[in-house]
């Protein structure tokens, strides 16, 4: 990265030209941010950029203040999600399925996430493995999309159910939703990477920031 590259900012050096690199806007990750360190990053991005500009994982109290001081964007409080911008759909089509009720917040920054950044997105709730009838009754509409993003905990079993029934793309996601010995999503992403359901990605534990970013790099390569 070249010195016109970068924004100093004296508390952080902004990439102004991932966009040019991979067609989004570096993401501002608000865990650990103050409102005026996530606004200062934003209005630099948004100057520098075209693109959607995001912050992930902020909470409401500090997306308020940001959008106070920034202005023109909106605040998803279920993805703590703050877009400017959002992209323009380029016909992209991703399914979101959720394993159950409690991964809903993974789920949820995954598809807004995904939307933001110009992807068609389905979500598909409560199709865990313990009621398989639930998920076969999607099957049409998973095998229907250009890529899958399974949300699950427990025992992590949905994504191989879903890779053995889809020929697309299967980005999955472990959440840290389960008991003692789930370990807090270990055992889910251990599960995940030991599917036998061959060629499914696996990101990290509750990212589903990951798993919708996984799915737009496939959809550079689809256009």
């Amino acid at each position: 990265m070249t010195g016109s590259d970068a924004v100093d900012l004296g508390f952080a050096r902004v990439d102004i030209a991932r966009e040019a690199r991979q067609g989004l806007p570096e993401v501002i990750y608000g865990t650990g941010k103050t409102a005026a360190e996530i606004a200062s990053i934003a209005q630099t991005l948004l100057r520098h950029n075209t693109g959607p500009v995001l912050a992930t994982r902020v909470d409401a109290s500090t997306a308020a203040s940001v959008l106070d001081a920034v202005g023109n964007g909106t605040y998803d409080a279920q993805a703590r999600l703050l877009v400017w911008r959002p992209a323009a759909p380029v016909g992209f089509t991703v399914v979101v399925a959720a394993a159950g009720t409690a991964d809903q917040p993974v789920a949820h920054e995954a598809a807004a996430v995904a939307t933001a950044a110009g992807l068609t997105v389905t979500t598909v709730t409560d199709v865990g493995v313990a009621g398989l009838h639930r998920l076969l009754a999607e099957q049409d509409r998973l095998r229907a999309a250009d890529t899958v993003i399974v949300v699950a905990g427990m025992e992590g079993a949905l994504a191989s159910a879903i890779g053995g029934l889809v020929a697309c793309p299967v980005v999955a996601v472990p959440t840290s939703t389960g008991y003692g010995a789930g370990l807090e999503g270990i055992t889910a992403l251990l599960a995940m990477h030991a599917s036998c359901a061959a060629g499914i990605t696996v990101v990290n534990i509750d990212s589903g920031f990951g798993a919708a970013m996984a799915a737009f790099r496939l959809s550079r390569v689809a256009r």
